[in-house]
């Protein structure tokens, strides 16, 4: 048994980690994947050369080096991930719930920070939803989940976007700052129960890691539109909204171009 170690520069979530084990599914030779997101670190049990390998990394185009190779290790003995599974299924309940929460009152207080908020949790859920429906799927099926998934939320965010260039430039009502910032807070004290749910698991495995990262990420979006509301009200304005709605968008679309990467 073989131990390459990868440094990849551009792995910081879930979206990438899922990448490169779909990149490396269908080589026999990878025997085991062990991923240290924080420190960018990727280390491949293996059989056989790493030159396939290093290709197929690289043709995912995130910026990884070959740091070194090991002719002689031990596959590390699994772990049973039952309770971190748990954990992620609440997880990705909570995030598809308040999508659905923030679009609707989104929708109805006229809110385009809520709305991208909204496509912020679809985003993190599709990220989730992948990683545990995923499993012992074949190939084909996970690549056609990662692109209708990916389409989806590309289409939703560009969708929203132009809206939020159209209220721009054209007269718009103020949207109703209550709801924004009442359901900012609920959305804000899920995200706390999530991650408070993920350190509960004491996991130094990378995708209980990323998870939290990418959820203290989502606590910084919440704050944002909780801050947006709270201006919309001062100022009696719809600037704050569009604002906000338009940077969480564009995290959004990058989320989705990284979900699509899943299906190439």
């Amino acid at each position: 048994m073989k131990k390459s170690t990868f440094h990849i520069s551009k792995m910081d979530c879930p979206s990438e980690e899922q990448m490169i084990r779909m990149k490396l599914e269908p080589y026999y030779e990878v025997k085991q994947l062990s991923f240290d997101i924080a420190n960018r670190k990727l280390e491949v049990y293996h059989t056989g050369e790493v030159d396939m390998i290093h290709q197929a990394i690289s043709e995912l185009k995130l910026n990884d080096r070959l740091e070194n190779t090991e002719d002689e290790a031990e596959l590390p003995v699994a772990v049973d991930d039952t309770q971190q599974r748990k954990i992620l299924w609440w997880v990705l309940g909570i995030n598809f719930g308040f999508f659905v929460v923030e679009m609707a009152t989104g929708l109805i207080s006229r809110s385009m920070g809520l709305i991208a908020d909204s496509l912020d949790m679809l985003a993190d859920s599709i990220v989730y939803g992948l990683s545990l429906f995923a499993v012992g799927a074949v190939m084909s099926h996970k690549k056609k989940v990662a692109k209708i998934s990916g389409y989806l939320q590309m289409g939703l965010a560009l969708l929203g976007f132009s809206e939020v260039l159209r209220r721009f430039f054209s007269e718009s009502e103020t949207p109703l700052f209550e709801w924004m910032i009442i359901v900012s807070v609920l959305a804000l004290i899920g995200n706390l129960i999530s991650l408070w749910l993920i350190n509960k698991a004491k996991s130094d495995e990378a995708h209980m890691q990323a998870s939290a990262i990418f959820t203290s990420n989502d606590i910084v979006v919440n704050g944002g539109v909780i801050l947006a509301g709270v201006l919309v009200y001062f100022l009696d304005s719809k600037w704050p909204d569009l604002a906000i709605g338009g940077i969480v968008f564009t995290f959004v679309i990058r989320g989705a171009v990284r979900i699509l990467n899943l299906a190439k």
